[in-house]
C-alpha cells in the first residue's frame, strides 16, 4: 500500500510539473558517430549532499525507455513513455527520490533503450537523448557534460526473425561475455567512461518540448516464482516452460551456471500472438554463476527456456509489469458463465492498458475502435489512477489531428496515418469522449478535444435524401465479418458523433453549435427510417447481402428505432450472427437500452460460449484463435461484456458527470442475485439485487461517496408495499413519499423511481 502512496504522488507531482524550470538543463547523448538503432546507452553521475531535503524531484526525459538505480537501488523499472504527446514532442517522468539519497556522496545511473526506429505507437525522435533535473531543496543537478556516458557493449542485434514492422521495439540479444558487471553501483569506477555529449539546451529539436506522463509508473511485482515449471529435453536441449498464473506480461529471470558461449533463447508461448512475430530474448553466456532479467516486456500464459547443453539452471522467476491501477470494480451472479465472462474481460483489459490503449503483443498500438469499448471497461472496474490513460488517448487523438482535419489512429506512430473514419466517428462520440467525461468530469479535456471534433465533423456531408455520404478514409473499414451494411453504420455512427459533440458544445456554452449538431440528427433520423427501413430491418437500399446484425444494433443506440421497431429488430437480432466481438458490444447493448435483458443475456452467452469455456484466460479479436484481423488473443474489444454487466445487470451508472448523482437500475432477468461494486472517482459503489422468485426482491446498497441515489425498483415485484430503510409504504403510498432521506421521484411502464441520501439504503419486497 505504501508502494501505491507513493505512485499516487508520483501522478500528482507530474501532472503539475509542466511549469518546471528547465533553464540550463542539457539534453545529453553519445557521439553521433556511434549512434545506432536498437542501442542500451549507461549514463552516471555522482554527486554530494550536505544534507537531505524532505523532497528531492526528479524529471527525466528519454527517447524510448529508461532504468533507474540511485545509490546502487533500482528505483524506476521501465520509464518513460512512447514518443509523442504530438508528433513533436517527447514525455517526461517526474518523481520524488528522497528516500533513495543519504547525506554526502551519491551516484544516480541509468540505463537508456534507444529504439531508433518509428512504430504504430512511437514517433522516433532519429536521436538518442536523456535530459535529467534533480531539484533537492536549493540544489540542482542537471543533465550536462559532467555526466558519464559508455554505450553497453553487451547488448546487440538478435538473429531472425525480427519482429513485425509494426513495433518499434526490438529483440533484446545480451552477451553476458561483455557485460560490465556492477556498472549502477556507487563505487563503480567509471573513469576510463567518455563524458556525455551536450546536443543542445532545453528545448531543442529532434526531442522538442516535454509534455508530463500523466499517469503513474507501472506496478512492479518484484521477482515472482511462476506457479509450475515444466522441464522437458528435445534432443540434449533442455526445455523450461514455466507458467503463469494468467495471461499477464512479464519479464522473464534466470540464474545459472554456465561455460561462456552458450545460447539461451526466451519467448513467450505467445511470442506469435496476433499472426506475427512479437518480441523475444537472446542470451550469450559468459563462463560461471550468472544471472539475466529481459527488460522487454512480453505477455502470454507460459515463458519458455530453451537452454543448450553446459548450462546449469538454479532458478527461474519473472517480474509482472502492468499499468498502476487497483480494480476496485467487480460484478458476481449465480450464473458461473457470467463471472467468467467478466473475470476474463478484465484479465484482457488489464494486458490492454500501457503506455497507451493497446494489444500487448502484436501491434501494442492505440486503435480508437478499441479504445472506446475498453475506456468503457476502465471506468467500470479501475479506480482513477487509470482516467489519466484514457485522458492521454484523448488527447492523442486530438493532438495528431492532420492538417487537413482528418482524425486517424494510431497514434502516437511514426509509421501511420491513415483515417478509418467509421472509428473516428465512434472516438468522438456518445460512447467514446462523451462517455469519458460523464464518468469522470473531465471538462478540461473536452474543450481541449472539442475545437478538433468540429473540425472533423465539418469533413461529413449529406446528400439530397439527407442521408451521410459515405466517406471511405483511407481505410475503408466497419468490422470484421460479412454482411457489413456500411450506410447504415455510417448514419448511426455519425449520429452518435453528433450526439457526442451536441453534448460537448452544450457543457462549453457553444449554444449555436449544439442546435445545429440537434437539427442535423433529428434530419439524419428522419431520412433512415424513410430510406433504410424496410418494414422489418433496417437495410441500406443497394445492399446486396442479407441484413447486417451489427446496423441494427447500431441503429438502435442511434434512437432511429422506436419500441415498435426494436420487437421486429430484435426477432432478427435472435437468430442471425456476423458481427466480430468488436460489433457485438453495441449489438448486445442495444437489447439492454430496449429493455430485453434476458435476450441480450441468452445471446451473450451464445456469441461468447466458446472463449468461455476455452482454458485461455484472456479473450480475442475474433471468435477464432488465428481469425480476422490476425486473431490476437488479447483484445479488448472482445472485453464489452464487462462494462455491460456492470452498467446494465448491476444497474449503475452516472446520472450527472462525475458520478455527483447516480442510478441504480437493476435488470436481472432470470438471474437470482447480482453483487456489482463500480468505482466512482472518489469512492466505490456496491449494489447487492436479490431477485427470489415468488419471495423477496430487495437492493442493498453501499455508498461510500455518500452520493445522491436514484433507485429504480420494478413494479412487477411489489406485491402489496415497499420497505425503505425499515420503514414500510403501502403500494398506494409510494407516490406521496417525501421526505429528507427518502423522496419519490417518478414512475414508467416498468420502475417506481426513489431519490435516497444515505450512505447504506436497504430496499425491499416481497412478491
Amino acid at each position: 500500500m505504501k508502494k501505491y502512496i507513493l505512485l499516487t504522488l508520483f501522478i500528482f507531482t507530474a501532472l503539475h510539473l509542466s511549469a518546471v524550470d528547465l533553464n540550463g538543463v542539457k539534453w545529453i547523448s553519445i557521439e553521433k558517430a556511434l549512434i545506432k538503432p536498437n542501442q542500451w546507452i549507461c549514463y552516471r553521475k555522482a554527486f554530494t549532499l550536505e544534507k537531505v531535503e524532505k523532497a528531492a524531484m526528479l524529471t527525466i526525459s528519454v527517447d524510448s525507455k529508461y532504468w533507474l538505480w540511485v545509490n546502487g537501488k533500482l528505483v524506476v523499472f521501465e520509464g518513460g513513455l512512447k514518443r509523442g504527446p504530438n508528433p513533436d514532442d517527447t514525455y517526461f517522468d517526474s518523481l520524488d527520490i528522497a528516500s533513495y539519497l543519504k547525506k554526502g556522496n551519491n551516484t544516480i545511473a541509468i540505463l537508456m533503450w534507444y529504439w531508433g526506429k518509428d512504430g504504430f505507437c512511437h514517433k522516433n525522435s532519429g536521436s538518442p537523448g536523456l535530459l535529467a533535473k534533480l531539484q533537492s531543496g536549493n540544489r540542482e543537478i542537471i543533465s550536462d557534460a559532467s555526466w558519464k556516458v559508455k554505450v553497453h557493449p553487451a547488448y546487440g542485434e538478435s538473429q531472425e526473425p525480427l519482429p513485425n514492422y509494426r513495433l518499434p521495439e526490438s529483440n533484446i540479444h545480451f552477451d553476458a561475455r561483455k557485460d560490465i558487471p556492477d556498472w549502477m553501483k556507487p563505487e563503480y569506477d567509471d573513469s576510463n567512461w567518455q563524458q556525455a555529449t551536450i546536443a543542445g539546451n532545453y528545448p531543442c529539436q529532434p526531442w522538442n518540448q516535454i509534455h508530463p506522463r500523466p499517469f503513474p509508473n507501472w506496478y512492479d511485482s518484484g521477482l515472482t516464482e511462476y506457479v509450475s515449471v515444466e522441464r522437458s529435453f528435445k534432443s540434449d536441449t533442455l526445455i523450461i516452460k514455466a507458467k503463469l498464473p494468467r495471461n499477464i506480461s512479464v519479464t522473464p529471470y534466470f540464474e545459472i551456471e554456465a561455460n561462456e558461449g552458450l545460447f539461451i533463447d526466451i519467448r513467450s508461448d505467445n511470442y506469435k500472438g496476433g499472426s506475427e512475430y512479437n518480441v523475444r530474448a537472446e542470451y550469450v553466456t559468459k563462463k560461471g554463476k550468472q544471472s539475466f532479467e529481459a527488460f522487454n516486456y512480453v505477455n502470454g500464459h507460459a515463458i519458455i527456456y530453451t537452454i543448450p547443453p553446459g548450462v546449469k539452471v538454479n532458478k527461474v522467476a519473472y517480474r509482472e509489469t502492468r499499468f498502476n491501477t487497483e480494480h476496485l470494480g467487480s460484478f458476481e451472479c449465480d450464473d458461473i458463465f457470467l463471472n467468467t465472462l467478466w473475470q476474463k474481460s478484465l484479465n484482457t483489459m488489464n494486458l490492454n492498458m500501457r503506455d497507451a490503449i493497446q494489444d500487448p503483443d502484436r501491434e501494442r498500438s492505440q486503435w480508437w475502435g478499441d479504445a472506446v469499448i475498453v475506456s468503457g471497461e476502465i471506468l467500470y472496474s479501475c479506480d482513477s489512477n487509470a482516467h489519466g490513460l484514457i485522458q492521454k488517448a484523448i488527447r492523442n487523438l486530438v493532438d495528431w489531428q492532420r492538417k487537413d482535419s482528418v482524425l486517424y489512429s494510431p497514434v502516437p506512430a511514426g509509421s501511420w496515418a491513415r483515417e478509418l473514419p467509421l472509428q473516428m466517428l465512434a472516438s468522438i462520440g456518445k460512447f467514446g469522449m462523451w462517455n469519458y467525461y460523464l464518468y469522470t468530469g473531465d471538462t478540461e479535456t473536452i474543450r481541449h478535444a472539442y475545437p478538433a471534433v468540429k473540425r472533423y465533423l465539418a469533413k461529413w456531408k449529406t446528400d439530397e435524401r439527407n442521408l451521410v455520404i459515405h466517406r471511405p478514409g483511407d481505410w475503408d473499414w466497419g468490422d470484421w465479418g460479412e454482411n457489413i451494411d456500411l450506410p447504415v453504420l455510417d448514419n448511426a455512427w455519425y449520429c452518435l458523433a453528433l450526439e457526442g459533440a451536441q453534448n460537448m458544445a452544450s457543457l462549453l456554452g457553444y449554444k449555436e453549435d449544439a442546435s445545429v449538431y440537434h437539427q442535423q440528427i433529428k434530419t439524419i433520423k428522419q431520412a433512415v427510417n424513410t430510406f433504410y427501413w424496410n418494414g422489418k430491418v433496417y437495410c441500406s437500399s443497394d445492399f446486396q447481402e442479407s441484413p447486417d446484425d451489427r446496423a441494427n444494433g447500431l441503429a438502435v443506440l442511434a434512437g432511429f428505432a422506436d419500441s415498435d421497431k426494436w420487437k421486429s429488430i430484435k426477432t432478427f437480432l435472435t437468430d442471425n450472427f456476423h458481427a466480430s466481438p468488436y460489433m457485438e458490444k453495441y449489438i448486445l447493448e442495444a437489447f439492454f437500452v430496449s429493455g430485453d435483458v434476458q435476450g441480450g443475456l441468452d445471446r451473450m452467452k451464445k456469441r461468447y460460449k466458446y472463449m468461455v469455456d476455452h482454458p485461455l484466460t484472456t479473450l480475442w479479436e475474433d471468435w477464432q484463435i488465428g481469425g480476422a484481423g490476425g486473431g490476437s488473443i488479447n483484445h479488448g474489444w472482445a472485453g464489452g461484456p464487462l462494462s455491460l454487466l456492470s452498467q446494465y445487470i448491476g444497474g449503475i451508472s452516472p446520472l450527472e458527470a462525475e458520478w455527483n448523482k447516480i442510478l441504480i437500475k437493476p435488470m436481472l432477468g432470470n438471474l437470482k442475485q447480482v453483487v456489482c461494486t463500480v468505482p466512482t472517482k472518489t469512492g466505490t459503489i456496491t449494489a447487492t439485487i436479490k431477485n427470489q422468485t415468488g419471495h423477496l426482491y430487495s437492493i442493498d446498497v453501499t455508498n461510500t461517496d455518500n452520493k445522491i441515489i436514484h433507485i429504480a425498483f420494478p413494479k412487477d415485484k411489489i406485491k402489496q408495499s415497499l420497505v425503505i430503510n425499515g420503514r414500510k409504504y403501502e403500494n398506494n403510498q409510494l407516490s406521496s413519499i417525501n421526505q429528507h432521506s427518502v423522496k419519490y421521484l417518478k414512475s414508467d411502464e416498468s420502475y417506481h423511481y426513489f431519490e435516497i441520501k444515505n450512505p447504506t439504503i436497504n430496499i425491499s419486497a416481497t412478491h
